[in-house]
């Protein structure tokens, strides 16, 4: 058997698709030939040792079908070529879509006090978003993989707050890579403190959670994970373990301070049932005291009552003892022996119980 007739056998039943009038076209229309010493546009597309592939009327014999069919190949091969191309151009970028802020969910470490949310900084970034038709710079998500279709905050709580109450689509960096609760937030907790704009009782807040349930160990090892100084996880941390009496007696707990946490801290030390009452007093009055002025409220009373040590005690211009009073508004009397006998100090302990009972 010769080898056309083996051809001839060995492609008989090949079907090959139609030629579209397009690409018939793109054909039949030649480009333009490269000047002599300049490469033609496809010099490092991949070079066939083919001829041509005819144009018009589709082959008939076996052969010609086989170097048309390779043709196409090598055109598609071309076309793959010129995609990878453009994706390197995004290689290492990370998708940006506008969402539905309903399929977006708060972190569980979401450290957003309600009160942030009402304040005029927040009335400003929300009418911004409003002009600009919606969030110029993205928040970040994570793919939710047990909700499909929905997803939860990495950082841009506020952004997203402000979208949803416009009810217009969010933008957002999309990751989709399996972003663990350490990276999250990690990645939260540096974009806040770059941004200035957490309070430190909110920062505290997010600290304590992720003490209590357990996602580090320790407020060192918090710290070393975070990058940040101990003394500010320690300073932050003070600030939102301040009892919930003490904290709903200032007009927001945004205000709050490190210096107010630590004149707080130290009065709730030396007289922590005094502190207490006073922060009842006060949450029952009207609240619309400047920070340092709740602080004072707290700790100045105490202050107050911590009158200097041994004063003199006299009885008709004699002195006969001293007599002092501390922050927790003890008060100790010592009366010199000489003016004591065992009738005497039982008639001063009646007069101190019967000045007691009244």
């Amino acid at each position: 058997m010769s080898t056309k007739s083996k051809l001839l056998a060995m492609t008989e039943n090949l079907q090959l698709p139609e030629d579209s009038p397009a690409a018939a076209k793109a054909e039949a229309t030649p480009g333009p030939a490269p000047t002599e010493g300049q490469p033609a546009d496809n010099a490092q597309q991949p070079q066939t040792k083919f001829p041509p592939v005819p144009t018009g009327a589709a082959p008939r014999t076996g052969p010609g079908q086989m170097l048309q069919f390779r043709g196409q190949m090598l055109a598609v091969e071309g076309e793959l070529g010129k995609l990878r191309d453009r994706l390197k151009e995004h290689e290492g970028s990370t998708p940006t879509r506008k969402l539905d802020p309903q399929a977006v969910v708060p972190s569980r470490w979401a450290n957003r006090h309600p009160d942030s949310f009402s304040t005029a900084e927040f009335a400003r970034l929300k009418q911004d978003i409003e002009l600009a038709g919606g969030n110029v710079q993205p928040i970040s998500v994570r793919v939710l993989i047990e909700q499909p279709g929905r997803y939860e905050i990495v950082f841009g709580h506020r952004r997203h707050r402000a979208c949803s109450e416009l009810g217009i689509p969010v933008l957002a960096t999309i990751d989709t890579s399996a972003v663990s609760d350490h990276e999250l937030f990690s990645a939260m907790d540096r974009e806040n403190r770059e941004r200035a704009d957490l309070s430190p009782y909110e920062q505290g807040t997010m600290y304590r959670r992720a003490l209590d349930e357990k996602l580090y160990p320790s407020n060192r090892r918090l710290a070393e994970a975070l990058g940040v100084s101990h003394t500010w996880v320690a300073n932050v941390l003070l600030v939102a373990d301040l009892p919930a009496p003490v904290v709903e007696c200032f007009r927001s707990p945004l205000e709050i301070q490190h210096r107010h946490a630590k004149s707080i801290a130290s009065a709730l030390e030396t007289d922590r049932k005094g502190v207490l009452r006073r922060a009842e007093k006060l949450r029952a009055q009207e609240r619309p005291k400047a920070a340092a002025a709740v602080v004072s409220a707290l700790v100045g009373a105490s202050n107050d009552a911590a009158e200097p040590a041994n004063q003199p005690l006299e009885v008709d211009g004699k002195q006969v003892g001293r007599w002092s009073r501390d922050g927790a508004g003890r008060l100790t009397v010592q009366i010199e022996a000489a003016h004591l006998n065992d009738d005497k100090h039982l008639a001063v302990l009646k007069s101190i119980a019967a000045a007691l009972k009244r």
